[in-house]
């Protein structure tokens, strides 16, 4: 997101119901393109797309194969050239030797400012013991280099993109789910890709379980980074050293899901799919329904605000397909979100 621009975009995913259903209508308000990357591929599943702005257009990406954690899921790639989206390409997978392949994970694009596009992307059987692994392309993602393993215990960004500072540092928000918890940490690299640091993690996985962080930037310097949580909220945290140190987390007012959870569960059905927008990550407000069905699974946006002050938003539509939708900001109708819950 654009440092002078003030506007903040948040995708919540929140549960169903039917007060939610009748407001359709009300919350569809500045949203220019909607439409499906693609509506047939050689995969019937896919999932975690991300999405980038090169000199010369949009780019996307996601994994798809047959389903989540099967070992021909690989990543694959598509472009938006004279209005529409290429057919997607597979540019990587988890292909280890003649009798062994494991699946690949979460890609995270990353433009390089004046130079190269940069894709994150994990292997493994599992995220409590993937690994990270890094493409280069040169030409804006028609084709990409030699993929390169990540240093050991280094996976990249987790899920959402990273911030470059204004030291030059790329700070790529992180997370693990291994047997310490939940944890959130940050992988920061000077050289975009050919030394790593990690700061964290920043929590004890015990109070909060949180991971797959966003990072909100501010004009004094100042970062914020909300997280996916199990503890029926959002939960955030501060730095005002460049991500260097993190302040205790906190639960803030909007739960994971617009409407909670069943008592006692820690997650609910990923729909609808809603915009939250707020100018200091505090006061949100209602913005859009991008979704909203019975049919479940509308999750893992990736949010842009492109040069021309455009917002594009790519998600996982039931898993079968991945949908873009394009946002004028300014033609947004807000009201504000009091208390957690979305306005009546």
């Amino acid at each position: 997101m654009s440092h002078s621009r003030p506007i903040i975009a948040l995708i919540i995913i929140c549960l169903i119901n039917i007060g939610v259903k009748a407001q359709i209508p009300n919350w569809k308000q500045g949203i220019l393109v909607d439409e499906f990357i693609y509506t047939e591929a050689p995969y019937p599943s896919c999932h975690a797309a991300t999405i980038a702005e090169t000199p010369v257009g949009l780019v996307a990406a996601w994994f798809g194969g047959t389903k989540e954690r099967n070992p021909d899921v690989g990543i694959w790639v598509s472009r938006l050239e004279g209005g529409k989206w290429t057919p997607s390409v597979e540019v990587a997978n988890g292909v280890q030797n003649d009798t062994l392949r494991y699946p690949t994970w979460n890609p995270v694009l990353f433009q390089i400012p004046n130079g190269e596009l940069m894709l994150f992307y994990k292997i493994g059987p599992s995220p409590s013991i993937w690994w990270g692994m890094l493409l280069k392309s040169s030409d804006h993602g028609k084709t990409w280099g030699k993929p390169q393993t990540l240093p050991e215990g280094f996976i990249g960004p987790v899920k959402n993109k990273p911030i470059l500072l204004a030291n030059g540092t790329l700070i790529c928000p992180s997370s693990t789910e291994g047997k310490g918890g939940w944890r959130v940490h940050f992988e920061c690299t000077p050289d975009f890709g050919k030394t790593w640091e990690k700061i964290g993690p920043i929590n004890d996985g015990k109070t909060f379980f949180v991971i797959q962080p966003s990072i909100l930037t501010y004009p004094d310097g100042s970062l914020q980074i909300l997280c996916r949580s199990q503890n029926r909220a959002i939960v955030e945290s501060k730095s005002v050293d460049g991500g260097k140190t993190w302040s205790s987390m906190t639960a803030i007012s909007l739960p994971n899901n617009h409407v909670l959870p069943p008592k006692g569960e820690t997650k609910g059905a990923r729909t609808p799919l809603n915009v939250s927008v707020s100018k200091d990550g505090q006061t949100w407000y209602a913005a859009l329904i991008l979704e909203d069905s019975e049919i479940s699974q509308y999750s893992y946006p990736s949010v842009i605000q492109a040069s021309d002050g455009l917002v594009h938003i790519v998600y996982t539509w039931r898993r079968e397909r991945i949908k873009h939708v394009v946002v004028d900001p300014a033609k947004l109708q807000l009201k504000e979100i009091k208390n957690g819950e979305w306005p009546k």
